[in-house]
């Protein structure tokens, strides 16, 4: 009897050398049924985990077949960790090597446009700040008539020509040295939280963009490409408030201090709360949208406060406008990144282009170059302050 399943055992052995390649994850069970004196015996292959194979399973298989099948998965298809909106339901990347990913930047999938609106809204900055620091340019210029006719209004006419940022005399001839690049004297004007600005948009903006371009590629990834996405929007609503705050309240140091170090404590404190991997998804999509609107619209206080000390002065009033329409812009994002609109209406019409998360990217770069050309007419009301 022994030599008889030994020799059984082996059969079966050796038919499986012989086999395809068995998939990872499988387990051979040998099943021993005795009916009275007969001896019966099957095989039984089984999977010991209905989930798909894990990435790193995945990749021995492709590296196997000596070649990588670049698919896009329905959303049904997908591992739990990934499915994220069920409105989108196809072109999903799932777990692709990093050099693929890498190239899926210049291909179609439901991620594509999520990249490039904030990649393009990176560069934009990237440029901004470059003419910042260049000394033959002048970001006024470039500027001018994206804000010159809010700047016309008839509260601006009614200032001295001196007053405004872009009158004509000015964008025309420019006869001083611009805001960004006064002379190092005693009454220059300190441009570093215009830099600060610049820098917590420009980090948002490149760390959206990278996570929703990695964070297919494991669970490991998810979790910390969404969390890095989540620090960078805290980042940017912190970095946004120093600039006006600081040259508002130039007046008033204990005020700027008490703002400032207010905003900044809010921010760690929001940075270290969506650490938590399981604010990471798509149940707390409210919570977080909840939780940076809360930060932004804390700006209030301070802008109520520097509405009080400056009512007399048109350019406030004309920055306090862009800053009103920036906070606008940003409501309009947060809702349709929680309601998740127009996807909901007809799921799978908007996989590649047009869903809410795109919307959403378009409108925070639209606000962040609003709140640009704020900061902007503020940093200029200030220097006519100090000459």
């Amino acid at each position: 009897m022994r030599e008889y399943i030994h020799s059984y055992i082996s059969g079966i052995a050796g038919e499986e050398s012989n086999s395809d390649e068995i998939s990872p994850g499988k387990r051979v069970n040998i099943e021993f049924l005795f009916s009275g004196e007969e001896l019966k015996m099957k095989k039984r292959s089984t999977r010991s985990d209905s989930r798909p194979p894990a990435n790193g399973d995945r990749l021995k298989l492709d590296k196997k077949k000596g070649k990588f099948e670049k698919k896009l998965l329905k959303y049904e298809d997908l591992p739990e960790y990934l499915k994220d909106n069920e409105f989108i339901r196809d072109y999903y990347r799932c777990e692709w090597p990093l050099k693929q990913i890498v190239l899926s930047l210049f291909s179609l999938h439901n991620e594509t446009l999520n990249v490039w609106t904030h990649l393009l809204g990176f560069i934009i900055f990237v440029g901004l700040t470059v003419m910042s620091l260049t000394e033959k340019k002048t970001l006024e210029n470039v500027m001018a008539s994206f804000v010159g006719e809010g700047m016309n209004m008839k509260t601006m006419n009614q200032s001295n020509s001196s007053d405004s940022l872009f009158s004509k005399s000015y964008v025309g001839h420019i006869p001083k040295p611009s805001i960004l690049h006064a002379n190092a004297d005693s009454n220059s004007l300190p441009t570093w939280p215009w830099f600060v600005f610049l820098g917590g948009a420009m980090n948002c903006l490149i760390f959206s963009s990278i996570s929703h371009l990695f964070a297919c590629h494991s669970e490991r990834f998810y979790l910390f490409f969404w969390r890095l996405d989540y620090a960078g929007i805290s980042l940017m609503i912190v970095c946004s408030f120093f600039a006006p705050i600081y040259y508002t309240f130039s007046n008033h140091p204990h005020w700027r201090l008490a703002y400032l170090s207010s905003i900044t404590l809010v921010g760690i404190l929001a940075i270290i709360t969506l650490l938590a991997p399981a604010l990471s998804s798509g149940r707390f999509r409210g919570f977080r949208a909840a939780l940076f609107l809360s930060m932004g619209f804390s700006g209030v206080i301070p802008a109520a406060h520097a509405l009080i000390l400056h009512w007399d002065h048109p350019q406030i009033l004309g920055a306090l406008g862009y800053e009103i329409a920036m906070g606008l812009l940003y409501a309009v994002g947060a809702v349709f990144y929680v309601t998740r609109i127009p996807e909901r209406w007809k799921p799978g019409t908007f996989d590649i282009v047009g869903h809410s998360h795109q919307i959403f990217h378009i409108l925070v770069v639209a606000a962040a170059l609003t709140h640009c050309a704020a900061t902007l007419v503020i940093m200029e009301w200030h220097r006519n302050l100090r000459t």
